[in-house]
């Protein structure tokens, strides 16, 4: 695979990933839940979860493609911030936006 297309597939799922628990009300959008709206709280920790997935599946992708660089906590807090951003339209969907009901 190139670079510039596992590059380019890391940031589209960790898009798709920093919306998932806003538009989903199942956990990690697979186990049906008691509540009948989760909490936002909830949806924050599978943010968290769903974030060091997409960083696995990033370092895996390194790996497969050459060798691995060592990555210090700046890359760590501009990749969290950058994740939140990426997030941020699920957000506004979910709980700014005048729903209809």
């Amino acid at each position: 695979m190139d670079v510039s297309v596992a590059s380019w597939l890391v940031i589209a799922i960790a898009i798709a990933a920093a919306n998932l628990p806003f538009f989903n009300d199942k956990v990690l959008a697979l186990v049906p839940a008691t509540w009948r709206r989760k909490p936002l709280i909830v949806r924050l920790v599978e943010m968290v979860a769903l974030y060091f997935v997409v960083g696995l599946l990033g370092f895996a992708l390194e790996g497969r493609i050459g060798n691995r660089f060592p990555q210090t906590w700046e890359f760590y807090a501009i990749s969290g911030c950058l994740f939140l951003v990426f997030g941020f339209p699920g957000f506004i969907a979910r709980y700014l936006r005048k729903h209809r009901d």
